[in-house]
């Protein structure tokens, strides 16, 4: 049997045991996937703005890039928040944290894309 490996090493994780490998990478691909929807959220409010053209009036225009933005913004804070919180849930052997953004990127999509779709069947 092994003894318990522990990661005297690194500042972030000062406590618990090295997890197995494949938790640890899994959890790194998952913080990988909200880097890129926060990539996506930002993209997409730089180009509602540079590219929305009469779409829409200019005031709800940069209403939703600025909502688009900050959602990216929190978002990329948010997902190193939880990544960190995450391994050392694994660390540790507690529960793992809830994804609390998941909620906050589909209210957002959902308030966008009603906007979007009222202003399209108006136009």
């Amino acid at each position: 049997m092994s003894s318990p490996r522990h990661c005297d090493g690194n500042r972030w994780f000062r406590s618990g045991e090295d997890p197995d490998p494949r938790f640890t990478l899994a959890n790194e691909r998952t913080y990988l996937a909200w880097m890129r929807t926060a990539t996506a959220f930002v993209a997409c409010g730089v180009g509602l703005e540079a590219f929305g053209g009469d779409l829409l009036a200019p005031a709800i225009r940069a209403m939703l890039a600025a909502m688009l933005l900050v959602t990216g913004g929190v978002s990329a804070v948010a997902s190193f928040a939880h990544w960190i919180s995450a391994e050392r849930a694994l660390r540790t052997g507690r529960t793992l944290p809830a994804p609390v953004m998941a909620p906050v990127v589909g209210v957002v999509l959902v308030i966008c894309a009603t906007v979007l779709v009222v202003t399209v069947v108006n136009s």
